[in-house]
């Protein structure tokens, strides 16, 4: 008996166009569909990011870049306009909404929900605005705007901590904000950042400025120049405190393409003298950046700057662009980035991530970013007073630095100094200043006010009692002590001030710009807030819950937020 088996079956496809009514996909049994799965594109929607993104090339690293001009544009983020934006990078939706999600100052809005009002305002929660009344001036704005018409939001530091408390109004900061002075803003429609005097590209060229660098590029060692930063005994002014020149040598020691990237993410409460020196001389740390470039034969210079900083963005877009003008360098040679609000950016690998377009979680290390940076190439990352300093090394000479002497210590540091004192501000001081000089410098303490404790270095330096007052504020000499000096933020606080609501602050500061990628820190920091929230702290459970985060944190974050809960139970063990 023969058995045979006939496995051929035809089916009859239909393809129809869009828009006819019997669907784009029909077999015998199924029903048919008119589009794809998912999120439709807009045309509108679509017309309008084509518009806002131009003839921009359409790589995925410029992501963030093209969030900003959505939402700078609409004020949000809609599903609509992902959904576009999607489809010119050829990249998911999803994708782009985990990015954008990521960064506190983008509003992704889904649909069927209510975008936010067109103004925002965010205060300024930092200890310095803390202890200037940040949070009832919050309460008054929230009781006295319009909520359908103003959001008010806390927001972490905005590197004004001089002139605190700070709000900003769209993007126009208030200085020693009060409600008045921001219903007369929204009154004129005063919402857009306002750019200081500076030394323009032609002031600073007629001063001699870019000399050295054409020299250097013209007849130059890089070795030679590596040794003067070295002899001058600069070191990474961002808060580490690596010795500059050695990078060189482990960046140069790796096959190119080279590049170099600006630490710009000045996100450290207390900390401002980035935003002081660009303010105001941008070229000096304009011209070192280009000799650090020049050294290590890089092949492109990244700035990524932080968000809060409006108008030394639009100051470095001008100064860039005359640069380029001049034939100091190509077109597209500098490429200025600008954050979206994530302090955890300033950790170098995460800020390389946010560059590339991504979330800014940091890296696991090895490798280090020296030889996998950038696109994955060996990168030299450098901090803004950093490079400001390698100008001034090249120009005057090692002895600038290494000449100044002080308590044993060489050289100079630039304190951003706020709180308690009569004249706060950035203060160039010898390194081997000791609290005492630098309150000197600032004209003494408030009136009715006297010194009690200090943040030697912004919150993750913690606190210490006004007892030790005579410790030079410099790198390697608060370790002994428990803490480091950091990026040199030091907020001043008096016998009026609580050192144990000061060490809350900060861990809600930590808590809230935790990157979420490691237990250990997203936890520990939630939990220590808890814990530190209580009438009386648990001290056995929170050195637990501190010594799990110092061991276990992926990056600098986790591992120094236990710092002021540390020293605040060693310190001030009365309070808690």
């Amino acid at each position: 008996m023969e058995c045979r088996l006939n496995w051929r079956r035809e089916v009859e496809v239909i393809v129809a166009p869009l828009d006819n009514s019997k669907g784009v996909w029909k077999s015998g049994k199924g029903k048919g569909r008119k589009t794809p799965k998912g999120r439709q594109l807009e045309d509108q929607a679509h017309s309008e990011v084509l518009d806002l993104i131009g003839d921009q090339p359409r790589n995925r690293d410029l992501l963030i870049e093209f969030l900003h001009l959505i939402q700078d544009k609409y004020g949000c983020l809609s599903a609509a306009h992902i959904r576009a934006l999607a489809e010119e990078l050829r990249t998911g939706q999803a994708e782009i909404y985990e990015v954008a999600s990521f960064y506190a100052h983008f509003d992704v809005v889904r649909e069927g929900e209510t975008p936010p009002p067109a103004l925002t305002i965010r205060v300024c929660d930092s200890l310095s605005c803390e202890l200037a009344g940040a949070e009832a001036l919050q309460k008054a704005l929230e009781d006295g705007l319009d909520a359908s018409q103003v959001r008010v939001l806390r927001a972490p530091c905005m590197g004004r901590c001089d002139t605190a408390p700070v709000l900003e109004i769209g993007h126009n900061h208030i200085d020693h904000a009060t409600p008045e002075k921001v219903q007369a803003a929204i009154a004129a429609d005063d919402t857009h950042a306002h750019i200081p005097a500076y030394e323009t590209f032609a002031a600073y060229e007629a001063d001699g400025g870019y000399a050295t660098l054409k020299d250097l590029r013209a007849n130059g060692d890089w070795e030679a120049v590596q040794a003067k930063v070295k002899e001058a005994g600069l070191r990474g002014l961002g808060g580490a405190g690596f010795p500059s020149g050695t990078k060189w040598g482990f960046v140069r020691a790796n096959e190119g393409p080279r590049y170099l990237a600006v630490n710009g993410d000045e996100g450290e409460p207390g900390t401002f003298k980035d935003r002081y020196y660009l303010e105001r001389t941008p070229h000096v740390f304009l011209e070192g950046m280009l000799i650090a470039a020049w050294a290590v034969e890089a092949e492109k210079a990244f700035i990524y700057m932080r968000d809060e900083y409006p108008a030394v963005l639009e100051i470095l877009r001008r100064e860039i662009t005359a640069l380029e003008e001049a034939g100091i360098v190509e077109a597209g040679y500098i490429d200025l980035r600008r954050g979206a609000g994530a302090y955890i950016c300033g950790e170098e690998s995460a800020m390389i991530e946010s560059i590339e377009g991504k979330r800014g979680e940091p890296r696991h290390r090895p490798p280090f970013v020296a030889q996998v940076g950038i696109f994955g190439r060996p990168t030299l990352v450098h901090n803004v007073e950093t490079l400001y300093w390698v100008c001034k090394i090249n120009r005057e000479g090692p002895e600038c630095l290494n000449s100044v002497e002080k308590n044993g210590r060489k050289g100079l540091r630039s304190y951003s100094v706020s709180g308690r004192v009569k004249n706060p501000g950035v203060h160039l001081l010898p390194a081997g200043s000791t609290i005492t000089d630098i309150i000197e410098a600032c004209g003494g303490m408030l009136d009715g006010h006297a010194f009690k404790a200090y943040q030697p270095g912004g919150p993750s330096s913690g606190l210490l009692p006004a007892s030790m007052h005579d410790i030079p504020l410099d790198f390697d000499t608060l370790q002994p002590h428990g803490t480091f000096i950091g990026s040199a933020a030091v907020v001043v606080l008096s016998d009026k001030d609580s050192a144990r609501d000061a060490a809350l602050n900060m861990l809600r500061f930590f808590e809230d710009e935790s990157c979420g990628q490691c237990t250990p820190c997203r936890v520990g920091c939630e939990k220590a807030v808890k814990l530190m929230g209580e009438k009386k702290w648990d001290q056995g459970l929170l050195e637990e819950l501190s010594a799990a985060m110092v061991d276990t944190s992926i990056c600098g974050l986790g591992q120094a937020a236990p710092n002021p809960i540390r020293l605040t139970i060693k310190h001030f063990p009365e309070e808690v």
